[in-house]
């Protein structure tokens, strides 16, 4: 190893798709391997020298962990040599992007678990799985698995959505990073997109009202208690004499205010998830 005059790879590193052909040239030496023993270690391709330079080629790459060693003896019999680092490299056959152990409707603030799974890559340590939020990046993932050969594996991410997620699409990209010597372009493939369907209690929309609300007889008078929420909420409203109203919509409308309108309305918003519930008083003048 303590060679003046090692033998030189160009290129240095090889980068080759599975089946593809591939090519290199050793330097064996400036000249200390003259006259001594020289040669190129390769358990694939077909290798010819021209003086102290040894090509190699091979048509279609078929193997998956291999190295190639370029070497000489010195004159004192010592081996120089030189190990040509080798990638052989298969993009992902298919990405595609679920929720662990759930499916349907999602619930605002609680956790859920994403999957990106990747089939048949290699190598998949050169691997970089990200997961998005329409355009946004939520994480980016590495594996430590050191198999050479095309193997399939998950990716897990945790999210927490909020109701602001309803309708957003989630979804994982797979990508390749070989380095300089790799593709110009990376191979990369992207999963389906999942849409997002997140179910929150009810909010109310309006801002808050006077307590008591006046309001002088004859007069008309609107309570509001529109809210948000998924799925829609329905609204039950009960008046003061303890009976329910017949309206069912968001707003309660007296058209004409009478003494016999005073007294405390409520109003019930609720969906599956839960139920918000606003109290009015309506004091009438005369």
């Amino acid at each position: 190893e303590n060679c003046a005059d090692k033998p030189v790879f160009t290129p240095s590193r090889v980068v080759v798709k599975y089946g593809d052909p591939t090519s290199a040239r050793c330097s064996v030496c400036q000249h200390a391997c003259l006259n001594n023993l020289f040669g190129l270690q390769s358990p694939v391709g077909v290798s010819t020298t021209n003086g102290t330079t040894i090509s190699w080629m091979v048509d279609r790459m078929t193997e998956w962990s291999l190295s190639f060693m370029c070497y000489y003896n010195d004159d004192a019999g010592r081996q120089c040599c030189t190990t040509l680092p080798v990638t052989v490299y298969q993009p992902p056959h298919i990405v595609s992007i679920s929720f662990v152990n759930h499916t349907g409707p999602m619930l605002d603030g609680r956790q859920y678990t994403l999957q990106c799974t990747v089939q048949d890559v290699a190598p998949v340590e050169n691997l970089i799985v990200t997961f998005y939020r329409g355009q946004t990046v939520l994480g980016q993932l590495q594996s430590s698995n050191t198999e050479k050969e095309p193997v399939t594996e998950i990716f897990t991410l945790n999210i927490t959505p909020s109701k602001e997620d309803d309708g957003v699409q989630y979804w994982c990209e797979a990508e390749l990073e070989l380095g300089p010597e790799g593709p110009q372009h990376p191979p990369m493939v992207m999963s389906q997109n999942i849409t997002a369907t997140v179910y929150y209690k009810p909010q109310l929309e309006g801002t808050s009202h006077p307590d008591p609300i006046t309001v002088t007889e004859g007069n008309p008078v609107q309570l509001n208690c529109s809210a948000v929420g998924n799925p829609s909420p329905s609204y039950t409203w009960s008046l003061p004499s303890g009976r329910a109203s017949p309206s069912s919509g968001s707003v309660l409308t007296i058209s004409s205010v009478a003494a016999e309108h005073k007294g405390q309305y409520t109003c019930s918003v609720s969906n599956i998830v839960g139920n918000v519930t606003v109290k009015y008083n309506v004091d009438v003048k005369g």
